[in-house]
């Protein structure tokens, strides 16, 4: 599973040049680029387009309901689920260096969720912008009530920080959400008012898409950054399956009981009937793909109603649900993607243990 970025924190080691309270607190700024049943739309057609394929598949992101970022926190405790603790590592050693060989005063997070774990590149930006500039982040995410309630927290933490945050879906609408909107209206893809910036993908969500959606991820993202931006990515890295399957099927449970939380968010929200002591959760190396897939297996015959689809849905015993794919990386691998975007890499980290990956990359 990826990091449902905001669902967990990170430290914040002190920092010298970060403002303390007593500073003077910068305007909040907030765009809106989704209509308000953005969310419900959302999951009703991934959950008629996914158990009306074959196979069956819901996406990852409905897993993280109130129960579902629950358990995640707990996931991240647990002693197989090493990429929490490893990006954390990167980010604690790394942050300033990250920073500086950007060169950006601005942040801007896909994905943000409640920031808390983004906290170690502000305060690298604050420090590295004392006294002169403006260190600016802007927190993209498609829930309203995350991003305002982490636009309180950090501006009360960092109040000389500029803060924007934009509800959008950068799955489907990332050239726009990153889109500059100057003081007098209208928008500019190019410079930001605040210097270079430093798009922040973390949590290795990107492994969640197929090779296909990263393609187009990448190369509208590439369309998107001007001259003086980057892009921060943590991407999890190929390893032994002995590692990586117990990461996403552990010896107590949690993450079987998280994967099987999705059939409750659809029961609740769309109406529907799914009884979990109906399915198993089942987490399997790919090999060909290099990818751990999670799936939910029907251990005898299911018919599902969904009241709110008006969709009626037959599982055979023995058929899976994929609910997540999570892909693993080689540098080799991320270079390739990349340079086919557009990209240059500009730096490259992992933890001690080479476990996980924080790497940089600029437009070529």
């Amino acid at each position: 599973m990826s990091a449902p970025v905001g669902s967990v924190g990170m430290p914040t080691p002190a920092h010298p040049g970060v403002p303390t309270d007593e500073s003077e607190p910068m305007a909040q700024r907030h765009r809106d680029h989704l209509p308000e049943d953005f969310s419900e739309r959302s999951l009703a057609e991934d959950v008629r387009a996914g158990l009306m394929s074959s196979p069956k598949t819901l996406p990852p992101k409905w897993f993280y309901d109130k129960v579902g970022s629950e358990l995640y926190e707990e996931i991240t405790k647990l002693p197989e689920y090493y990429p929490f603790e490893a990006e954390r590592e990167i980010l604690v050693e790394h942050a300033r260096e990250v920073v500086e060989v950007a060169g950006c005063h601005h942040l801007v997070e896909l994905g943000s969720g409640s920031s808390e774990k983004t906290r170690t590149l502000i305060e690298a930006v604050l420090a590295a912008t004392p006294g002169g500039g403006q260190a600016a982040y802007r927190a993209l995410d498609v829930s309203d009530s995350a991003l305002r309630a982490a636009a309180d927290d950090l501006a009360a933490r960092y109040p000389t920080l500029e803060l924007e945050t934009v509800r959008a879906d950068f799955e489907h609408g990332l050239a726009q959400a990153l889109a500059v909107e100057p003081a007098g209206g209208g928008t500019d893809p190019g410079a930001d008012p605040a210097g270079g910036r430093l798009v922040v993908f973390l949590g290795g969500t990107i492994g969640n898409q197929a090779p296909d959606q990263r393609e187009r991820f990448l190369t509208t993202l590439r369309q998107a950054l001007g001259p003086g931006d980057a892009f921060l990515l943590g991407a999890d890295l190929v390893k032994s399956p002995d590692v990586l399957v117990p990461a996403y099927d552990d010896a107590a449970g949690v993450t079987a009981a998280f994967n099987l939380n999705v059939l409750e968010v659809v029961n609740s929200r769309l109406g529907a009937d799914f009884v979990a002591a109906d399915f198993r959760h089942v987490a399997v190396w790919d090999d060909d793909n290099a990818w751990i897939e999670m799936r939910l297996e029907a251990v005898r015959d299911v018919h599902v109603r969904i009241a709110d689809l008006d969709l009626e849905v037959d599982f055979a015993a023995g058929e899976q649900l994929r609910t997540e794919i999570s892909a693993k990386f080689t540098r080799e691998r991320l270079q390739a993607e990349f340079e086919r975007a557009g990209f240059a890499e500009a730096g490259w980290w992992t933890d001690r243990a080479e476990r996980f990956s924080v790497s940089l990359w600029i437009p070529a």
